[in-house]
This record gives C-alpha cells, structure tokens and sequence, in this order.
C-alpha cells in the first residue's frame, strides 16, 4: 500500500459558546479553513477528489450534507465532491481515516478531510428534537438505560475510583497547560483567523486562566446530586473548525510539500455503550498492534477530554506517561466543537510534534454510543 502524508493542517480558533464564532455559518466557517489550506500549500483545488467532513447535529444550519456546501462556500470548482460523516464525537478523526483510507488504497491520490460544528448555532441535542434515536430494542437490550454521556462519566469515576477531588485537579491542569500553549504562541501557526463583525478571532476562547481545584470544587454537580461531574470538569460546549491535506508521499513531493506527519494506523472500535467513553483503551491497544508500536515509544498522546474521567482511566489502564498526556490541555480548557474536534485535536498535535521533535503521536477520541477512534502518526523526515 502506498505512504500516506498529511501535507498540512489548518484550523479555527476554537470560539466558546456565543463567543466570537457564533454568528458564522458552519459553510462558511469550513470554508475559511479550506481556503487556507489551498493558501498555505499552493495547490490548485481541482486536484483536490473529495473532501471528507465531519459534522454531528446535521439539523439546521449543518444539515443537508455540510462537506458538500463547504466547498462550495470555499468558491473551489463545482467538481469537487464533498460528503458529511458522523461517528458522533470522532467524525472528523474518522474523516481523516476514511481519506487517508481511499488515498493509500490507491482510488483517490489527494483528499482533504475535516469537519466543523458550530454549536452555538445547533445545540447539543437538536438532532434528537423530533425523536430518539435508539428505538425500543436498544432500550431493553440495555434495561431502559438513559445513554447519556454525564452518568457514563459519573459511572467511570466509580469503576476506576477516581475523587472529585482528583478530576478537579487533572481540569485545572488543563486551563494551565492550554494557557501557557497559547502564551508561548503555540498555536499561532496553525490558527487561520476569523473575521467577523465584532473582530478577529485567533485565539482559542474557552481557557479560564486562574481556575485552581479549589475554585472547581464550589460548582454543582449535574448529573447525580452525590457525583462528581460538573460544568467545571466537562468539556465545553464550543464552535471550531480545521482542514488537512491528505496525499501520498510521492505525490506531497511533485507538489512540492513538505508533509508534516505519515500517517502510520487508524482503528476504530465498540465498547460498552453504558459506560460509553471507555473506547479509547481497546482503540490505543488495537493502534499500536497495528502499527507493530510500543506505548513508551509514543511521545504525545492526545485522549480527548470529554469528561474529566476519560483521559484519567485511559491513564490508568494503559500506563502511558502522564507527562505525554494532553501537554496542551485538551477539551475542558480549549473546548469540544463535536465535528470539528477530531481533526482540531490532530492539528494541534502533528504541529507539537514538529515543534518538539517528537516521532509519534497517538489521538483518540470517545464516541457517544460506546465507540472509539485512534490514530497513530510518524512525524515526517
């Protein structure tokens, strides 16, 4: 099978809810990122044969196949396909799969995969306005459990006995870890700025500086009174976008790129969907059996902090270091656009890769209804 590159990786500034971004489309949002993209590589779009967006409330603004009125936002040619994918959480790390997928298989030689949500203009949950989803099978196969995500994590804190105490301190660490990414300019190379009424948007909103376990442990919990799940240890609710180039590594050189990172294996797995966010374990231990890849030889992980319980039992089941674990901060400080995140996530990381040095880095993400992506990359030479 041929190399596969990620030839470059652009991303929005991730706005908070009705923060900055909250008044743009989510086809024109995407459509900034693409043009970007075309920008920093010089590529001509027409090369491009299709482009793989990640979206999850496909209602509203972000229905009727958003991939495809991106590019046509982006005022690339008509001939270029787009397509909308949900894996809930993973759709755009599944994106990026699915397009280095069709690339090393040889049936496409150039995709951009990617995805946006914008949050403040669909809600969490729109989808499911006219209905639910799971059915009545479901429903008993799993003895009328709720499926939400909030008792999931709380039910996660009990299984791996993780305190409040400690999941407040693991969300205070990424406020400050995410704000002294941002301080020392870490991002600024991969954010393409937004434009909008009000300013431009370049730098990630959500991170609130100062926050300490002791300010954490004053908010109330959400989904059970004697819990330990609560606004401050959750993700937040965000709007973002981000767009990658994906080729070969035969054809990044007669365009004269210089890739950023080889894409090395991707897995995707089920899990239990009351627990719901446990995938990323078997996903990172399916990867790197793949990759023929130890875990110590990962120097970034990035495990997406839906809940603070997450990234903390990926810890403790695979015994990765905690120093290599979101050394950015993650979705509680920078926030969580759904659809977006996957391929924001990635961003960030094959960037950090370069900055550093580091050889790989491992992304995984948790998936509503108990799946769970993970992708494992190589920093080119």
């Amino acid at each position: 099978m041929r190399e596969v590159v990620i030839a470059e990786a652009v991303r929005t500034a991730v706005g908070k809810r009705n923060g900055g971004l909250s008044d743009t489309h989510a086809a024109d949002l995407s459509a900034v990122v693409l043009q970007e993209l075309a920008r920093r590589t010089g590529i001509d779009p027409s090369i491009v044969d299709d482009v793989v967006w990640g979206c999850v409330s496909q209602v509203g603004d972000q229905s009727s196949n958003i991939g495809r009125y991106a590019v046509l936002a982006a005022g690339w040619p008509e001939s270029i396909p787009g397509t909308t994918i949900n894996r809930a959480c993973g759709s755009s790390q599944q994106a990026i799969d699915f397009a280095a997928q069709a690339v090393m298989s040889g049936q496409q030689d150039v995709v951009v995969a990617g995805g946006v949500e914008v949050m403040s203009r669909v809600p969490l949950g729109s989808a499911r306005a006219s209905g639910m989803p799971y059915g009545p099978k479901v429903f008993a196969r799993y003895d009328d459990f709720s499926f939400n995500q909030g008792i999931s994590a709380e039910l996660i804190a009990d299984k791996w006995g993780l305190s409040r105490t400690a999941l407040d301190e693991y969300s205070a660490r990424s406020h400050e870890l995410a704000a002294s990414a941002i301080d020392r300019g870490a991002f600024v190379d991969q954010i393409v700025p937004i434009e909008t009424g009000a300013g431009s948007v370049a730098t990630d909103e959500g991170v609130r500086r100062g926050t300490t376990p002791e300010k954490l442990a004053g908010l109330r919990t959400v989904f059970r009174e004697d819990g330990v799940i609560h606004a401050g240890n959750s993700s937040q609710i965000s709007d973002g976008a981000a767009a990658l180039l994906i080729t070969t590594s035969e054809r990044a050189q007669q365009l004269g790129l210089s890739p950023i990172a080889r894409y090395t294996a991707g897995a995707v797995t089920g899990s239990d969907p009351i627990l719901m966010l446990t995938g990323p374990i078997p996903a990172t231990e399916k990867v790197l059996a793949k990759a023929d890849v130890s875990l110590h030889d990962v120097g970034v992980f990035e495990v997406n902090e839906a809940f603070a319980p997450v990234p903390l039992a990926w810890l403790a089941e695979t015994g990765a270091s905690a120093d290599r674990l979101n050394p950015l901060g993650g979705a509680i400080a920078l926030g969580h656009p759904l659809g977006g995140s996957g391929a924001i996530l990635m961003t960030r990381m094959i960037h950090h890769m370069r900055d550093k040095g580091i050889r790989y880095g491992l992304q995984t993400m948790c998936e509503g209804g108990g799946t769970a992506n993970a992708t494992l990359v190589e920093l080119a030479d």
